[in-house]
């Protein structure tokens, strides 16, 4: 190929990213604003109250699912088994995500919680979400095609990616944050080309354009838009890397995966200057703690969840890191 032929080439790749990340920012917007004015169920479905006492909404979450797999599905530099392996991969996280959002009790917190309780023969929304998750991730693996190892490392890298994509949904932006330092690295392989500068935009445009709603703390992923995100992450790599990248990747993420059974990764970013200022980036300041009260007072009682529960005080339960649908109904839009 000559040089002004891979110029041609990379030009057109970026065009076809441009195009799917601003159909995929475009449509969040539009199903966001939809939403919000005709919300299923309800507001109340929806609305949870974080620690400041502050309603937030979980409407978030399916906007962002919704566009990001439309442009991915629409992507013009994608061949058609990859678009329907994206589809597939972000549709099952979004489902399963949203029915642990919706149904989850948060008395069961990650996957040692619920295989726990479920060898004990208690069914948690959890595990079925881990389930089904699974499955979609299983079925965008034989989309893609493949030898019997390519399929399970490409299974793997979807369920995978949604999985750990939620486990950061617990500060305001830090997973939509992840999503576009995973986006921009995908794109930035030394192969990449325009399937996957393409297919890594979907999530991103549709991230970012929800964005300034999830800083503000006016709304929230939960696991309907981090499980979505993150599995169309995995589905990307999975249908544009070569089978060494994608080795590597999975093995990222299960390393990652297994470390968060142990360690804190909020506690990790807090003691990691960097990681803290990105982390801390266009966020709310903390909240100045309440006066303790007067020699004989009560304390004064916190306000109500909108929906009759709470996100709690904005703090990890103890131990490591859990995944937002499985601690509760909705992550903790606050500040450590």
């Amino acid at each position: 190929m000559t040089g002004a032929a891979r110029a041609g080439r990379q030009a057109g790749g970026l065009a076809a990213a441009a195009i799917t990340g601003g159909l995929a920012a475009a449509a969040a917007r539009v199903a966001y604003a939809g939403l919000t004015r005709r919300p299923p169920g309800g507001l109340a479905t929806w609305a949870r109250t974080n620690h400041r006492g502050e309603p937030v909404t979980l409407l978030e979450g399916p906007a962002v699912a919704v566009a990001a797999i439309t442009a991915a599905a629409l992507g013009p530099a994608l061949p058609a088994r990859g678009r329907a392996a994206l589809a597939v991969a972000g549709a099952g996280a979004a489902a399963f995500g949203c029915y642990d959002d919706l149904a989850g009790s948060g008395q069961r917190r990650g996957f040692r919680g619920h295989l726990g309780a479920l060898a004990h023969g208690e069914l948690t929304s959890g595990a079925v979400k881990i389930g089904g998750i699974g499955a979609s991730g299983a079925a965008a693996g034989v989309l893609l095609g493949g030898s019997a190892a390519d399929i399970a490392i490409n299974a793997g890298l979807t369920a995978g990616g949604a999985n750990l994509l939620n486990l950061f949904d617990l500060r305001p932006g830090r997973a939509i944050k992840v999503t576009l330092a995973s986006a921009a690295l995908l794109a930035g392989c030394s192969r990449a080309g325009p399937a996957v500068r393409c297919a890594a935009a979907a999530p991103a445009g549709a991230a970012i354009a929800l964005l300034p709603d999830d800083l503000g703390e006016r709304a929230m992923l939960g696991d309907a838009g981090a499980n979505a995100l993150g599995a169309l992450l995995g589905a990307a790599a999975a249908a544009t890397l070569p089978r060494p990248a994608r080795l590597a990747a999975l093995a990222a993420i299960v390393g990652l995966t297994a470390a968060s059974e142990v360690v804190s990764f909020t506690k990790v970013i807090e003691r990691t200057g960097p990681l803290r200022w990105l982390d801390m980036l266009g966020r709310r300041p903390a909240a100045a703690p309440a006066p303790p009260p007067a020699s004989g007072q009560p304390p004064a009682s916190g306000q109500p969840a909108a929906s009759g529960q709470t996100a709690g005080a904005g703090a990890e339960p103890a131990g490591p890191d859990a995944q937002p649908g499985q601690a509760g109904p909705a992550r903790a839009a606050a500040d450590p």
